[in-house]
């Protein structure tokens, strides 16, 4: 039993099963290089199985047969041609950069298809460092091609055995990543309830933000696992489970991401009392209850949510206290904080569903959307809509493949030793964006100066073939451990993996400089690419991402009034609009990341524009996702009816604001539409006991949650149109 538990634990773990299969394919290369007696099958064989688990993509084990099918032909086309053009360096020349523009523009028509095609020019440039390594190509280059493919078709191999035999722990995985997101999420938002003055609520609504676009990213990527999986097998018990735990992580996701009220005009009402001590720590218990169903879920554990529920009752108590005291200055406000209790009530319900999810699962439409293309033709729509200087993709395959050929033609120049590590580098360091780019470039280097230290430590003081090839796999299985979030460990890795392996059929320590000097060269070569060559700054498109952000609000904005008139029912088109909502959202958040770790000339002019516009418009997308918590068809009797007009309005003077910032033109103040739509909405509560100010009519209002949350959307359409405005404006003077 105690060793049990810890090898439970580290099967939980989401590298550890790609490790494991690593770890096999590296060692059944090297098993079989002993048994042929020839060390020198080793480096083909490991490049084969790298370049292979780099194209690996999640699906069921039919899927991923299919996508390893689809990717040893792409292999063995790519190992053909560089064979085949080796000898005419300028055609060669030609052929590299056509299939690296070639290969990155399929990248378009989805992540499957980008994986595929990244793997595709990793082990071209494989097979090049595999003929160079024998002088150029002879009579064995043919064998030596096919060993980098049966490397490949070895760990693809066992790829799909892996993934028929355990198609359901990526899945499982994945929903606890969403789980221990949403607690991240939640903790984050309690904040927002401290009752203290003087604190930076802009600033922790920017991480709030952030956070929400780790939440998305989260629920996108396991969406994605359960319809690959679910393809062919939507009788399965388990994976309808994994679906309908994904749907309330949705639900989840709407409540956390709702604000009922502003907390500022909350906190200057409550400061001397504990309610919204009690909302902040009832949200923290929930997120950490989140976080908590996230190692259940892996664990197969039972799930405790008691302080959560205690601070639920603590809550409740708390409110009713201040409801006695019948204090008049607190009457119009106890409705706002009985609104956000039961949203707070409703959340807590949510999460202790998710260990039984089929108790209380009544959904009807339980449909995915597929994101992938449907037949040939859509696919090269994709592509062709791609075409273009305003794509990113198509920017990038611009700068890469000339990157590429530059790279080839200095080292034709240059001759140096081992050469082609220079085009390795260029492929692995330019990203599509130039923060990508310098942060992956500074990485790289610093990654191979510490492997070659190592590596020159490891095969000194272990001489031994033996040793050598161990600290090989090891670090192999070390570089796909961490190639995600450490990249220094991961590239350190995979440099002592290339000293020792190499050791092997010649003098690792006549490679230390070489490779030094060409990941060096490889790097300086993408950094200049991507700053000369089309560069794709990001202040330039600041304002057609916030246009995409607004018109993403705009068709959830419409959706929840069309379920307001038809009934309410999570079909597939409001649960998609609501995601587009979100990742429009995040997307924005992600871009402003990335251009404020640009060059401060090439920024927009002012980065506080995109901020402030991100503040704004996640705003209105928490009273968005709050007005849709309330969704419930309106009958003809119910004042609530007359207000859908109001909200269709809303919705044109966002389709508005949208045109003008998408077309770069001056958006139009909304001050007087907004005062209008407010007055629209300010209706005063018959039942009123006592005069209140402008100021806290809203406060009134919210009697009324449909009326309340069309008050607060309405306005941030003002500031929201005066941040737009500023991100359309055009820099004094034109930059790079």
């Amino acid at each position: 039993m105690p060793i049990a538990l810890p090898l439970r634990r580290l099967w939980t773990l989401d590298k550890f099963a790609y490790s494991l299969r690593v770890f096999i394919a590296f060692s059944g290369a090297l098993l079989f290089s002993v048994f042929q007696a020839d060390v020198a099958l080793v480096i083909p064989l490991f490049l084969g199985i790298i370049a292979c688990a780099l194209s690996e993509t999640d699906d069921s084990w039919q899927g991923r047969l299919q996508a390893l099918i689809v990717t040893l032909l792409c292999f063995a086309l790519a190992s053909f041609v560089v064979q085949w053009l080796f000898a005419w360096p300028w055609l060669f020349a030609l052929g590299l950069g056509v299939s690296a523009f070639t290969l990155i523009m399929l990248g378009a028509i989805g992540q499957r298809y980008a994986t595929i095609a990244s793997g595709t020019l990793i082990l071209s440039i494989y097979s090049m460092i595999n003929i160079e390594q024998h002088g150029g190509v002879d009579a064995d280059v043919a064998s030596r091609q096919l060993l980098l493919l049966a490397g490949a078709a070895w760990y693809g191999l066992i790829s799909v055995i892996w993934c028929a035999l355990f198609s359901r722990q990526p899945v499982k995985q994945s929903m606890a990543r969403v789980y221990k997101t949403l607690g991240e999420f939640l903790i984050l938002k309690s904040a927002l309830f401290e009752p203290v003055r003087g604190v930076d609520v802009e600033a922790r609504r920017v991480a709030l933000a952030h956070q929400n676009g780790q939440v998305v990213a989260a629920l996108n990527q396991a969406k994605e696992m359960i319809f690959r999986r679910l393809e062919g097998q939507r009788g399965s018990q388990k994976l309808n489970r994994y679906l309908r735990i994904y749907f309330i992580a949705q639900d989840i996701h709407e409540r956390a991401s709702s604000t009922h009220y502003p907390y500022s005009a909350l906190t200057e009402a409550f400061f001397h009392h504990d309610v919204l001590f009690r909302c902040q720590r009832l949200l923290d218990q929930q997120g950490r209850a989140c976080r908590q169903l996230a190692k259940s879920l892996l664990l197969n554990r039972p799930f405790d949510h008691e302080l959560s529920e205690q601070a639920l009752m603590d809550l409740r108590a708390s409110i009713d206290n201040l409801s006695d005291r019948d204090r008049p200055e607190w009457r119009a406000l106890i409705h706002p904080l009985n609104a956000l209790a039961d949203n707070l009530a409703t959340l807590e319900t949510q999460i202790a569903s998710v260990h039984n999810p089929d108790a209380s699962f009544d959904r009807r439409d339980s449909a995915l959307f597929d994101r992938s293309p449907s037949s040939i033709k859509e696919a090269w729509n994709r592509v062709r809509l791609n075409l273009t200087l305003g794509s990113p993709t198509f920017r990038h395959a611009v700068r890469l493949s000339s990157a590429l050929v530059a790279g080839y033609a200095l080292l034709q120049w240059l001759d140096p030793e081992q050469g082609f590590w220079i085009l390795l580098t260029t492929l692995f360091v330019c990203r599509p964006n130039f923060a990508t780019t310098r942060r992956f470039l500074s990485q790289r280097i610093l990654g191979t100066v510490l492997g070659l230290v190592v590596g020159w430590a490891s095969i000194s003081l272990f001489p031994q073939p033996g040793v050598q090839s161990m600290i090989a796999v090891a670090a192999g299985v070390c570089f796909f451990a961490n190639r995600e979030r450490h990249y220094v460990i991961a590239t350190a890795s995979i440099t002592l993996l290339v000293l020792c392996s190499f050791n092997q059929v010649g003098d690792g320590f006549d490679l230390i400089w070489p490779r030094l000097f060409d990941t060096l060269l490889g790097a300086v070569i993408a950094g200049l690419a991507v700053f000369f060559i089309l560069p794709d700054w990001q202040g330039r498109r600041l304002y057609r991402e916030a246009a995409k952000v607004l018109t993403s609000h705009r068709g959830y904005l419409d959706e929840i009034v069309h379920q307001y008139e038809t009934g309410k029912q999570d079909d597939l088109a409001y649960r998609l609009a609501r995601r587009n909502a979100h990742n429009a959202d995040a997307a924005f958040s992600t871009l402003l990341t990335n251009m404020l770790h640009e060059p401060g000339h090439y920024r927009k002019q002012d980065a506080d524009s995109g901020l402030r516009f991100l503040v704004l418009s996640n705003t209105l997308l928490s009273h968005l996702s709050a007005l849709g918590a309330h969704r419930h068809r309106l009958t003809d009797d119910e004042d609530d009816a007359a207000l859908m007009p109001q909200a269709r309005r809303i919705s044109e003077l966002l389709e508005a604001m949208t045109r003008e910032l998408h077309a770069r033109q001056p958006v139009t103040a909304l001050d007087e539409q907004t005062d209008m739509l407010l007055a629209a909405l300010g209706d005063t509560p018959k039942d009123a006991a006592t005069p209140v100010s402008s100021e806290r009519a809203t406060a009134v209002t919210l009697y009324r949650p449909i009326q309340s949350q069309l008050r607060l959307i309405a306005e941030q359409l003002t500031p929201l149109a005066q941040s737009a405005a500023r991100l359309t404006q055009r820099p004094k003077s034109a930059g790079h």
